[in-house]
C-alpha cells in the first residue's frame, strides 16, 4: 500500500494522475499547456482563463517569472529584472548537435537521456520569444513600438544561434548573411516547436517591413526624442530612401541621421571582410629592399649551408637573401552596376557601402552606376555611401542598355576590369542587354552578375539570364554579399 501511495501522485498542473511512468506524460502535458496558449494567443489575443491560469502554475513550478507570460513585457525588460536569463534565451533554439544526451537529472525518464524539465523550461521561455515577435496587431506603430520589436527579433535571432540583425538581413553582409552557423553558442538543444533558420528570416523580414510601413514616419521625425528611439534597419532606410525628398527641416535632418548611423553600421562589418584582401601580387621584378625586416633567414641559413665549420661550429654566411614585397602598381578597374528598382533596396545599400570601401584601398580604381529607366554615374560620390544614397531614387522599370551605354566606355583595359551587376534581370529589353554582357566577357573582362535580394530576404533571378549566364561560364552568385567580396578578393588578389 505504501509502495502504491509512493508511485501515484497527481499533476496539479493537468489534474491528470502520474505513476512512475508518468512523469514524461506530466511534462508532456506541461509542453502542451504552454504550446496551446502560445497557438491561442498567435490566432486570437485574447486571453484564455483557464490556459492562463495553467500556464502560470507551469512557469511557476519550473522556476520562471510570471513575467514570462506578459506579453506586454518585451524579452530585454524580463533580461533586466532577471539576468541569469539572457545565457538561457542564447542558442536556446539551436539543434543538438548528434549523438549528444544531456545530461541526467531527477526528472530524466529511465533510459531516456532526456530531462524533461529542462525542456518544459525551455518550452516557456520559446513560447515567450515567438509570441512578442509574431504577434504585431494591426493599426499605426509608435517609434517605441517597431523599437522593442526589433528587439524582441533580436532575442528571437539569438535563440537561433545568429547575431541580432542576421536572419533580416539589416546589418551587414546581407540577411541570413553572415549568420552564425547553427551551434555557435547557447545550450545547444532544440524544443519540440522546431523553426528552420533558413526559413523564418524571410518572415522576420516581411514582418519588420510591415511594422515600418504601418509607422507614422514623417511624424515620428519630426520628434527629435521619438527619432532617437528609432532603431536603423534595412526596411526602414528603405522607407527613409523613398520619401527623403518628401521631408524638410528637423525630419530631413533625423532622417539623415538615421541612414547615417546604418551606413556606419553596415560599412564596419564589411570593412572587416575586404581589409583581409591583399591587393597586387608580388611583383619579383622589383628587387627586394634590403631592410632587416624582409630579410629572408630560413633560406639565408639553407644558401649558406656549404659554409658551416664543424670544428668552429660556426656558419660563414657569404649571401643575405630577402623577400620580396613589392606589388604590381597597375591598378585594378572595379565598375559596379546596381538596379536601383524598388526590389533593390538591399543590394542598392550594401554594394553602395562596398564600393566606397573598395575606393579606399590602394591601387583600386572604382565606379559606380545605378540605373532604374534611367543610368545615372555616381562615381563622383563613390567614396561618400551616404551621399550616394541620397542621389538614389528608388522605384521604376528597369532598362540596363542604358546603364550599359555608361559602363562600357570605362572598360579602358578589359583584362584588367572587373563589372559587377547587381540585378534582378527582369528587364524589357533582354536580348540586347545580355548581347552586351556577352561581349564585355568575351573581351576578357571580369564580368559577376549578382542576383536580388530584397528587404526581406526573399531574392528572385529571371530565369532566361540566369541560363544563358551559366552557359557562358558566369553563373549568377546569390545576392550574399559575403560572397561578392570574396569573389572581388580573388580578383584583386
Amino acid at each position: 500500500m505504501s509502495d502504491h501511495a509512493t508511485d501515484h501522485t497527481t499533476d496539479h498542473t493537468t489534474g491528470h494522475a502520474t505513476g512512475h511512468t508518468g512523469v514524461t506524460d506530466r511534462h508532456d502535458n506541461r509542453r502542451q499547456v504552454l504550446y496551446w496558449r502560445l497557438l491561442a494567443r498567435l490566432f486570437d489575443p485574447e486571453e484564455q482563463p483557464a490556459l492562463e491560469s495553467a500556464s502560470l502554475a507551469v512557469v511557476e513550478d519550473v522556476g520562471l517569472p510570471p513575467a514570462l507570460l506578459d506579453p506586454q513585457t518585451s524579452v530585454d525588460s524580463l533580461v533586466q529584472r532577471h539576468p541569469e536569463l539572457a545565457a538561457e534565451f542564447a542558442g536556446l533554439m539551436v539543434p543538438e548537435p548528434a549523438g549528444d544526451d544531456p545530461d541526467g537529472t531527477a526528472d530524466e525518464e529511465p533510459g531516456d537521456g532526456r530531462d524533461r524539465a529542462a525542456e518544459v523550461r525551455r518550452a516557456a521561455l520559446v513560447a515567450k520569444v515567438l509570441l512578442n515577435v509574431f504577434t504585431t496587431g494591426s493599426g499605426a506603430v509608435t517609434a517605441g513600438q517597431l523599437s522593442r520589436w526589433q528587439s524582441d527579433a533580436g532575442w528571437l535571432e539569438r535563440a537561433l544561434g545568429c547575431s541580432p540583425g542576421d536572419l533580416r538581413g539589416g546589418r551587414g553582409p546581407g540577411g541570413p548573411q553572415g549568420a552564425s552557423p547553427a551551434g555557435s553558442g547557447g545550450n545547444g538543444r532544440t524544443p519540440d516547436l522546431g523553426t528552420p533558420i533558413p526559413a523564418i528570416g524571410p518572415e522576420l523580414g516581411a514582418l519588420e517591413a510591415d511594422l515600418v510601413r504601418r509607422m507614422r514616419l514623417r511624424e515620428v521625425l519630426a520628434d527629435p526624442q521619438l527619432a532617437a528611439r528609432l532603431t536603423p534597419s534595412m526596411s526602414l532606410i528603405e522607407q527613409l530612401l523613398r520619401d527623403k525628398d518628401n521631408l524638410s527641416g528637423v525630419a530631413l535632418a533625423n532622417a539623415k541621421a538615421l541612414i547615417r548611423r546604418f551606413v556606419d553600421e553596415v560599412a564596419d562589418v564589411l570593412r572587416t571582410q575586404v581589409e583581409k584582401a591583399t591587393v597586387g601580387a608580388i611583383d619579383r621584378s622589383v628587387p627586394p629592399k634590403r631592410v632587416f625586416r624582409n630579410l629572408d633567414l630560413d633560406r639565408t641559413i639553407w644558401k649558406n649551408l656549404t659554409n658551416y665549420s664543424p670544428e668552429e661550429e660556426r656558419l660563414y654566411v657569404d649571401r643575405l637573401y630577402y623577400r620580396h614585397t613589392a606589388r604590381r602598381t597597375t591598378p585594378q578597374r572595379l565598375i559596379v552596376v546596381v538596379d536601383q528598382s524598388g526590389s533593390m533596396v538591399d543590394s542598392m545599400v550594401n554594394c553602395t557601402i562596398l564600393a566606397s570601401i573598395f575606393a579606399g584601398l590602394p591601387k583600386v580604381d572604382v565606379h559606380l552606376i545605378a540605373y532604374d529607366t534611367q543610368a545615372l554615374d555616381l562615381t563622383p560620390w563613390v567614396h561618400d555611401p551616404f551621399e550616394t544614397l541620397l542621389r538614389t531614387n528608388l522605384g521604376g522599370g528597369t532598362d540596363g542598355t542604358v546603364a550599359m551605354a555608361l559602363a562600357q566606355p570605362k572598360v579602358a583595359e578589359p583584362r584588367n576590369t572587373v563589372v559587377v551587376w547587381i540585378s534582378d534581370f527582369y528587364e524589357w529589353q533582354s536580348q540586347p542587354l545580355f548581347d552586351s554582357m556577352a561581349a564585355l566577357h568575351r573581351s576578357g573582362v571580369k564580368f559577376i552578375p549578382v542576383g536580388s535580394v530584397t528587404s526581406s530576404g526573399r531574392g528572385s533571378v529571371n530565369p532566361w539570364f540566369r541560363e544563358r549566364f551559366k552557359d557562358q561560364g558566369t553563373p549568377v552568385i546569390s545576392g550574399h554579399i559575403r560572397k561578392l567580396v570574396q569573389e572581388l578578393k580573388t580578383f584583386l588578389a
